[in-house]
């Protein structure tokens, strides 16, 4: 068995422990309380001395919690799904609540060391003075932490960027080199050149999608993403084409969604690879059927592909290895593409190769949006 597994991460790893973040929240805590203070030498021991350490613990554990929360749960799913007002409004609440555990700190310092609260902080100590002490410095934490954040996402999303446009580049020669080539070109016209004479209709037909295909390869398929409904139109008359070429014993069965679907966006060539994969490594036996089969599925934004088809015997790792434009290129697509969005699975043995894709799909706006952003 070949098998890739789900590449989906979940969001609620933002509790995981993260030791080598502990010299940023002391130095950053240090540093702010130097601002404030003016005093290098009083803040390392108020930072280090009961009860006032227990009051900079505070600080420390509950703006990380605040910060570690907004970056893995609340960005993910509401900024970077374009929820702001549902993100500003959690995040402002994050902030008070924060806020408020850190004031508390100051009444349980003073609680653990026995003391009053003006004892152990100045007559003018007060919930509006602790308060004024403690949002500050959450709203800094907060804001110095998203911009690290983002700054790092914006890299990121630039290298990967660049590796789309390298991966773009390769698969559409890759793609290109396989479909035209003399032996896909020749077989298609013949096909079509007998048909002329056998079945006229069924030949301008046939031709008509061959126009189809060779326009799409050349010039539709030139953005990043297009519309599901193209994608599948390209399918079908792929398909058509190629049963044009198959031996009687061959049975080639195809259920593809035809619901509305240039709301959604998809890279192109993705579902496209492997049925190509399924035509090209189809068995060939002579005494007995060979079949193919392919299934797309349209569930709201979800699309699941199923792809198999029989294979001869002493085929089994060929296919993985040199199937259509590599099953493995087909892998980083789908991570640079669609990280986090899809799950693939591929198994084969000795009679079959069967292929489950599902694939979460945006909204064809915007697809439009990040590419213009890009």
């Amino acid at each position: 068995m070949y098998a890739l597994s789900d590449n989906s991460v979940s969001q609620n790893w933002f509790f995981k422990y993260r030791i080598y973040h502990l010299p940023f929240w002391f130095l950053y805590h240090y540093l702010w309380w130097v601002v404030t203070l003016g005093n290098p030498l009083k803040v390392l021991q108020s930072m280090t001395v009961l009860p006032y350490a227990l009051k900079y613990s505070f600080y420390v554990i509950f703006q990380a919690m605040a910060v570690y929360f907004n970056l893995y749960f609340l960005m993910p799913r509401y900024l970077e799904k374009n929820r702001f007002a549902v993100y500003i409004s959690y995040l402002l609440f994050t902030i008070v609540i924060a806020t408020l555990c850190i004031v508390g700190g100051y009444y349980f310092s003073a609680y653990a060391s026995g003391q009053t609260i003006y004892n152990l902080f100045g007559e003018s100590a007060c919930f509006n003075t602790f308060f004024s002490n403690a949002l500050p410095s959450t709203v800094a934490s907060m804001t110095l932490a998203m911009s690290i954040k983002l700054t790092k996402n914006w890299i990121q999303t630039r290298q990967r960027q660049q590796l789309l446009e390298t991966e773009k580049l390769e698969t559409e020669l890759k793609f290109l080199r396989n479909q035209f080539n003399p032996h896909f070109l020749f077989n298609t016209i013949n096909s079509i050149f007998f048909l002329i004479h056998k079945n006229p209709d069924m030949a301008s037909d046939s031709l008509a999608k061959f126009s189809e295909l060779l326009r799409y390869q050349l010039y539709e398929c030139n953005d990043q993403q297009i519309p599901l409904g193209k994608e599948i139109s390209y399918l079908q008359n792929f398909i058509e084409l190629q049963k044009l070429r198959q031996s009687g014993n061959m049975e080639v069965t195809v259920d593809l969604d035809s619901t509305y679907t240039d709301h959604l966006a998809i890279a192109p060539f993705i579902v496209m690879t492997f049925v190509e994969n399924a035509f090209k490594h189809v068995s060939r036996h002579s005494d007995r059927a060979n079949w193919i089969r392919i299934q797309l599925i349209l569930d709201g934004s979800c699309l699941t592909l199923f792809v198999a088809n029989s294979l001869a015997a002493e085929q089994g790792n060929e296919v993985v290895k040199y199937g259509g434009i590599g099953l493995q290129n087909v892998q980083r697509r789908l991570d640079l593409l669609y990280a986090g969005q899809y799950s693939l699975t591929i198994q084969h043995d000795t009679t079959s190769f069967n292929v489950a894709l599902r694939l979460n799909l945006a909204e064809m706006s915007q697809a439009i949006r990040l590419q213009v952003a890009y």
